[in-house]
């Protein structure tokens, strides 16, 4: 199983991007899909996450700003993000829990793609 994002880049604060994951390979069902960052001298965390049954999960400080969405048929997930602000730069990884086939899961996590906001 591969995960492809795209869609980061340099944004001035207050712009928009949309990242975008498809996940591909051998896929028997996907329980969840998410978005996670990491900023220099931080730790990884989970900015938002999808699942199965069309459940969403922001952090706090996304909330009303991001949105997750997904398009089953493709096994991709989008981030839309607005108002964006300078602590947002980080780099971003797609991530993906799901089953290969009856009784194996794995989970799998993209390349990271660089989300740069300035001021």
């Amino acid at each position: 199983v591969q995960l492809q994002a795209s869609g980061g880049g340099l944004v001035q604060a207050g712009g928009s991007l949309r990242l975008t994951c498809a996940a591909s390979g051998s896929i028997f069902s996907i329980n969840s899909m998410g978005w996670y960052r990491q900023a220099p001298g931080k730790e990884r965390e989970l900015v938002a996450a999808i699942f199965s049954g069309g459940r969403t999960n922001y952090v706090d400080s996304v909330k009303g700003r991001f949105t997750i969405s997904k398009e089953k048929a493709k096994n991709t997930v989008y981030l839309q993000m607005n108002s964006l602000k300078p602590e947002d730069t980080a780099v971003y990884y797609c991530n993906t829990d799901l089953w290969v086939r009856v009784g194996v899961r794995n989970n799998y996590w993209g390349q990271g793609t660089l989300v740069t906001v300035s001021s």
